[in-house]
């Protein structure tokens, strides 16, 4: 039986289930209902995860705190989620961590190219930085959960490239200012074209070569427009689950412990299955006849100067802070 409270009173119990249109009085004492929005569909590992996740704090209340998951932009759509949560239109939500990045470049660090291009060294820079994402969310009256990495990010091509000089003059999408800015550094020519787009772009010659992940080369069926896939693993973008701190402070105590325990089970399983989607995803491209393999020592060192250079602008723009993540990445 759940009997302790960290804030005394019913008051902030009665508040929080007010303000998230909890059935009535009596009820939402015994129960608590929130619904979670996420960007994804139901099948992508995020969500799954998520599922997982909501499964956890069902068993380990009890009952007495129930998430119900509206999965692919269903309540809430993507650009909207963080906000919805911050207002208390939700109580808990997920959404990328790069996508606040206009907000704070603290946002944006996870999606600097080149910076962390491994698990390991992505979990560093999660390390590095999660006391200032923190902070920044505190600011907001939001709680950071945990975080889950996309696969790494590759070099797609329709042609074979072996050093920085075969991307010269390349007509390279960019969906936003960081592959924009990749693009440019390396002489490609930067072009926007959204995922739907992709094969119709391809094909007309309108883009030649691509940044994204294995998922993404998988799912929009690449070998259908291009022949190269470079396991370059510039970087690997975040997601993160996170909920309104008077939603969650409004729990018992016992509920909140469970929701932390959840939160960090959801971490741990969310990682592996990252590593999981990567492989599998990778295999989809190697079977369906993409060129699958690593850059060139020489591509390879010349990226990794590309990433020295928007490491460094990345840290002009991000001030103390900024230089703080840098100084613990690299220590």
């Amino acid at each position: 039986m759940l009997h302790s409270r960290r804030f005394s009173g019913a008051g902030v119990r009665l508040v929080a289930a007010a303000a998230f249109g909890l059935a009535g009085i009596t009820g939402a004492l015994a129960e608590t209902k929130w619904d979670m929005p996420t960007p994804y569909g139901d099948g992508n590992f995020h969500t799954q995860n998520i599922a997982k996740f909501a499964e956890d704090i069902a068993e380990k209340t009890g009952g007495s705190l129930t998430l119900q998951v509206h999965s692919a932009g269903s309540l809430f759509k993507h650009p909207e989620i963080k906000n919805a949560v911050r207002k208390g239109l939700a109580p808990i939500g997920e959404v990328l961590i790069s996508r606040l990045s206009n907000e704070d470049p603290v946002f944006g660090v996870d999606s600097i190219p080149f910076m962390a291009n491994s698990y390991e060294s992505a979990w560093e820079l999660y390390q590095a930085s999660k006391p200032f994402l923190e902070k920044k969310l505190s600011a907001q009256g939001l709680q950071l959960l945990y975080t889950v990495p996309w696969p790494p990010q590759g070099i797609y091509t329709k042609d074979a490239i072996d050093t920085i000089d075969d991307m010269k003059g390349m007509k390279f999408r960019a969906y936003n200012a960081s592959t924009e800015r990749l693009a440019q550094l390396a002489g490609a020519v930067p072009t926007q074209v959204e995922v739907p787009d992709l094969a119709t772009a391809f094909s007309t010659g309108r883009v030649e070569g691509m940044i994204t992940s294995p998922s993404t080369g998988a799912n929009s069926k690449a070998w259908d427009y291009l022949n190269h896939y470079y396991d370059a693993q510039a970087w690997l973008p975040k997601n993160m689950v996170v909920v309104n701190k008077s939603a969650f402070d409004a729990l018992f105590d016992e509920e909140q412990a469970a929701v932390l325990e959840a939160a960090a089970s959801a971490e741990t399983r969310g990682w592996e299955a990252s590593k999981a989607e990567t492989a599998e995803k990778t295999q989809v491209l190697k079977d369906n006849g993409i060129a699958v393999a690593m850059p060139s020592e020489a591509l390879q060192a010349s990226l990794k100067e590309i990433g020295a250079t928007m490491v460094d602008e990345w840290k002009s723009g991000a001030g103390e802070d900024g230089a703080a993540i840098v100084d613990a990445f690299n220590k």
